[in-house]
């Protein structure tokens, strides 16, 4: 397309940006009712420090979503999401290492996972690579089971990253920003605000220019990413953070990055941190 078309459809998008109605978060609180409580969770926090300049406070995807999807999370009977979760715990339980190995086998438990969906991505101390939930998942799987690589937006990576994503239900998303992880997190603030595509957008330009808007039927949110692995009503399946992104920018019209690709593991650092003190909230429900 040349710059002059771009700029049209880009100049066309904007001018209807402009026009859409505004929708504040709704106020409401999350409370899940689990097989052995219930479960409060914070939706609602005040901004990271490095946020301040931006914005005051920060909103689970959770309070842009209408009455009935939010309600689907409140009750694990109700959350379609939990379906994967229990996909998951076969899958931990079940002997599929070449030698009969499983993740039981060395772990026990899932709890034994409790914490490490808050704290990543981040970088491994061992080995200095930024690391996902699923790169360590993998490691696992390659390593340890001696199989093949699971797919990244695979079922099994999927599966048994919700059963994972749940064991820190509750907890604050806490993710390192200095350190080792300062230059990834550098690459992905860059990501994130540059602009792809014929239609010329940065994630910012949704999630931080214009959020709280109605696009169409869409309610802008800040897209945070700490109810992530998500239940998307309008996928009819689970998807995990870097499949979201995949969506995102081919919405932009650009060739996307693949996931977990140098790019989108330094893009989920920086986003997840844009989340620091909202619940890790498991499997959540979107549409």
């Amino acid at each position: 397309m040349h710059r002059t078309a771009t700029s049209l459809v880009a100049l066309t998008f904007g001018l209807a940006l402009a026009g859409t109605a505004f929708a504040d978060p709704v106020e409401d609180r999350l409370v899940v009712e689990a097989e052995d409580g219930t479960v409060e969770l914070v939706t609602t926090a005040p901004a990271p420090a490095f946020l301040k300049d931006t914005m005051d406070t920060i909103y689970s995807g959770w309070h842009y979503r209408e009455d009935e999807t939010r309600d689907l999370e409140r009750d694990d009977f109700d959350n379609p999401g939990m379906v994967y979760v229990d996909r998951g715990l076969d899958l931990w339980n079940s002997a599929i290492g070449k030698g009969g190995e499983s993740c039981a086998g060395c772990h026990e438990g899932p709890e034994s996972m409790a914490g490490l969906r808050a704290v990543t991505p981040r970088v491994d101390e061992k080995t200095g690579k930024l690391m996902t939930v699923e790169n360590y998942i993998d490691t696992c799987v390659t390593e340890r089971m001696g199989l093949e690589s699971w797919k990244w937006t695979g079922d099994e990576m999927k599966d048994m990253l919700a059963l994972i994503a749940m064991q820190s239900r509750g907890m604050a998303v806490n993710i390192a920003i200095d350190g080792a992880a300062a230059p990834f997190w550098e690459k992905g603030k860059e990501i994130y605000y540059t602009r792809f595509g014929q239609l010329e957008m940065s994630c910012a330009n949704c999630h931080e220019d214009n959020q709280g808007k109605m696009i169409r039927a869409d309610h802008l949110s800040q897209g945070q990413i700490n109810g992530f692995p998500t239940y998307r009503l309008k996928d009819a399946g689970i998807l995990s953070a870097q499949q979201r992104f995949v969506g995102c920018v081919r919405d932009t019209r650009a060739e996307t990055f693949k996931p977990n690709s140098d790019e989108f593991k330094a893009l989920e650092l920086y986003v997840a941190s844009r989340g620091n003190g909202l619940s890790v909230e498991g499997v959540s429900v979107r549409h």
